[in-house]
């Protein structure tokens, strides 16, 4: 497999004050494409400066990420913007939908920033919101939609520019157990075509369906331990 993913002698310090906070220690960690990946740890142990760090909305002040063969720690913040815009999708806890836009909107979003063709964008949110389930919730905003379909809606934001990996901070956080699973099942059928998933939680029945689990502890990998998958991969809607 081709590592998509390499840090080596990673450090992330905040300067809190008087004092200085070690997000991250020398971290060094190789993932590979179409990796599924559960980051764990205990509030505080860098799991989401981690997660951070790897979807380019922060920078670490010593160390080495390449993505893709590339060193993206020595790109400028406009070429940093063009790689997420491209290649790599975002899923929150709290959704980030922006308020006064439709779902539709929203899922256009990425598209409009990419500077798309009108044309282009229309015909693949068409299909996203087919493919999601939410034709009958195109023109409606983040306030009128339920907790699931606005992550299903972020979920298609976060793929409308085909991305090669997605990162996934606690998707389920603010679910009930049943829209949790379809969002997660989702997510996994997107996996099983072969887009990366690095996804950070504290649950660990989420965990444990990872092919990977990363627990950190004081801003570095205690353990690294590959797993056979809970439960078989779905197919992503297509």
């Amino acid at each position: 497999m081709v590592a998509q993913i390499q840090l080596a002698g990673i450090e992330r310090v905040f300067h809190l004050g008087d004092s200085d906070v070690h997000a991250l220690r020398n971290l060094n960690l190789s993932i590979s494409a179409g990796e599924y990946v559960a980051v764990m740890g205990p509030s505080g142990s860098g799991k989401s400066t981690l997660l951070n760090l790897l979807g380019l909305l922060d920078r670490p002040n010593t160390g080495l990420y390449r993505l893709e063969g590339r060193d993206v720690t020595t790109l400028s913040p406009d070429e940093q913007a063009r790689v997420r815009s491209e290649r790599i999708g975002f899923v929150f806890q709290s959704f980030h939908l922006v308020p006064r836009l439709t779902a539709a909107e929203n899922i256009a979003l990425p598209m409009v920033l990419a500077g798309l063709p009108p044309a282009q964008r229309n015909i693949r949110v068409k299909q996203a919101l087919k493919d999601y389930g939410l034709e009958n919730r195109a023109d409606h905003r983040p306030d009128e939609l339920s907790g699931g379909q606005r992550q299903r809606v972020a979920i298609a934001r976060a793929t409308i520019m085909q991305p090669a990996m997605i990162l996934a901070d606690e998707p389920t956080g603010n679910l009930d157990r049943a829209t949790g699973e379809e969002v997660i099942r989702l997510l996994e059928g997107l996996n099983a075509q072969g887009v990366t998933l690095i996804m950070v939680t504290h649950d660990s029945a989420l965990g444990a369906r990872a092919h990977r689990q990363l627990l950190m502890e004081d801003g570095a990998v205690k353990q690294d331990q590959r797993l056979e998958p809970a439960t078989p991969p779905c197919a992503a809607p297509t």
